[in-house]
């Protein structure tokens, strides 16, 4: 192979080197997650992400339902509501009462990673909402968690006010988890770093080979 065509193979491979480091670079600058209400229904010992929203979904008596606020990127990465407490626990303060039904609600305001700056979340808590048969969970939650707070598309936005502003809005991080605005900046990745020092090696070549070359 003449110097030529390794100069030229070397700068088509410093190129690409390069197209890798900033499409990587950009990728991690666009991960993004989602500040929101996700809303779950208790199935067994299990959270199951609901099907439908809240002002659609119609709990049945004795079913127990919850709400998480968090950072999400999609549902399958949804955080779920902690704690496994059943509804014979949440609602035995609650008697049945005839022409009522009574739905135990689970609400976990979060963590402070998740919290909008300078508004932390309020405790974890449980309630049960005894409504009429027909009722949905929304207005099951608007029997104990009062104020809600929806958008124009009838978002659920805010439970008993939190948070006070936002609605699913979009969180951009370097690396695409959901961290405290408080955190540090780890800095760049070790792909990053790589990637850089691999541009810079095939630079390197380049610039000795065509030297080489003039020299000969």
């Amino acid at each position: 192979m003449t110097a030529g065509a390794v100069a030229r193979r070397l700068a088509v491979l410093f190129l690409a080197a390069l197209l890798l480091v900033l499409t990587g670079g950009a990728a991690q600058a666009q991960a993004a997650g989602y500040r929101y209400w996700s809303f779950w229904e208790r199935t067994g010992d299990q959270w199951v992400y609901a099907e439908l929203g809240p002002s659609l979904a119609r709990p049945s008596d004795g079913d127990v339902q919850g709400f998480r606020f968090a950072v999400s990127e999609n549902s399958q990465d949804a955080t779920k509501p902690r704690g496994a407490t059943g509804f014979d626990t949440i609602c035995a303060d609650t008697p049945a009462k005839d022409g009522t039904k009574r739905v135990a609600l689970v609400l976990d305001f979060g963590t402070r990673t998740d919290a909008p700056s300078g508004e932390p979340p309020p405790p974890a808590r449980t309630a049960c909402a005894q409504v009429a048969p027909d009722a949905s969970t929304a207005e099951a939650l608007a029997e104990v968690a009062a104020p809600l707070r929806y958008d124009s598309n009838a978002l659920l936005c805010a439970i008993t006010g939190y948070p006070q502003q936002g609605c699913g809005e979009q969180i951009k991080n370097s690396d695409g988890d959901h961290a405290s605005e408080s955190s540090s900046d780890p800095g760049p990745s070790l792909g990053i770093w790589a990637g850089a020092a691999a541009v810079a090696a095939l630079g390197a070549a380049a610039v000795w080979q065509t030297r080489r070359r003039r020299r000969g």
